[in-house]
């Protein structure tokens, strides 16, 4: 949440906060996950939005079924009558720490599957989450691009981005709500190891460009080339996987201090 807080800002953007689970970690990994109860969930998005209703929505670790369920239900209102949304509505599906601890249940993901990805604008899976939400094997570049398809064939008006951080090449597939228009965003593997949340900035700031105007393939490309960017300016911190640099854009061409 502190990512997505800064990768807003530095898009230009005031975020606000709906906490759904504490967790306890470093750069080393996630030693700890709990759960905020589904009732504060619900009285925290009841608080905001009455006050500071979203230009945009981005959605992270879940946790459990039932915020799932919470979330589901908050995300009606902003549906149009012919399935669309009124603002953009980006899911990052967050299953499992890049460490390998597992922060939704197999029950979760079915929530998921089931009440909420027919009510987001883009889901931006990385290729195990796809592999997941597809409940498809996926061990190729030309499997990642069927099954994105697949996605947006059935979740109507649905756009996906697979992100291909942890494949040999670091390339993205994208297909946009609908399914009108896609193809492959080529990358390169950085040698950095400032990569802790690189799937969260991504989404956030995917959010950010669709917030902002930007459609298709051009919102996929600001995000990649912001994150890209981000770990290029890594600060260097921590005994494990270190975080990014995520206020670049605010430094004037400097590296930010920490």
């Amino acid at each position: 949440m502190t990512a997505d807080l800064a990768v807003i800002s530095a898009h230009g953007f005031f975020g606000t906060a709906a906490i759904t689970a504490l967790t306890v970690q470093s750069t080393l990994g996630v030693r700890a996950s709990h759960a905020i109860d589904a009732s504060i969930l619900v009285d925290t998005l009841e608080c905001l939005v009455e006050d500071l209703p979203p230009a945009g929505i981005k959605i992270g670790m879940l946790a459990t079924e039932d915020n799932i369920k919470v979330v589901a239900k908050f995300l009606e209102r902003f549906q149009t009558g012919s399935g669309g949304t009124t603002i953009p509505v980006v899911l990052d599906p967050v299953l499992r720490s890049s460490s390998g601890a597992e922060l939704l249940s197999a029950a979760g993901v079915e929530a998921m599957r089931r009440e909420l990805l027919h009510l987001v604008t883009w889901v931006t899976p990385n290729v195990q989450e796809l592999a997941v939400l597809t409940e498809r094997d996926i061990e190729t570049e030309q499997r990642v691009e069927d099954m994105a398809i697949w996605m947006t064939d059935e979740w109507c008006d649905l756009g996906v981005v697979a992100t291909g951080g942890h494949m040999a090449r670091a390339n993205d597939f994208w297909v946009e709500p609908g399914g009108k228009s896609g193809g492959w965003l080529l990358g390169e593997k950085i040698a950095s190891r400032a990569t802790h949340g690189t799937g969260c900035a991504f989404s956030t700031a995917l959010l950010c460009a669709l917030v902002a105007d930007d459609y298709g393939e051009h919102a996929v490309k600001q995000a990649k080339d912001f994150v890209a960017e981000g770990i290029r300016r890594g600060p260097g911190l921590g005994g494990g996987t270190g975080p990014m640099d995520l206020i670049w854009p605010l430094c004037g061409g400097r590296t930010a201090g920490y």
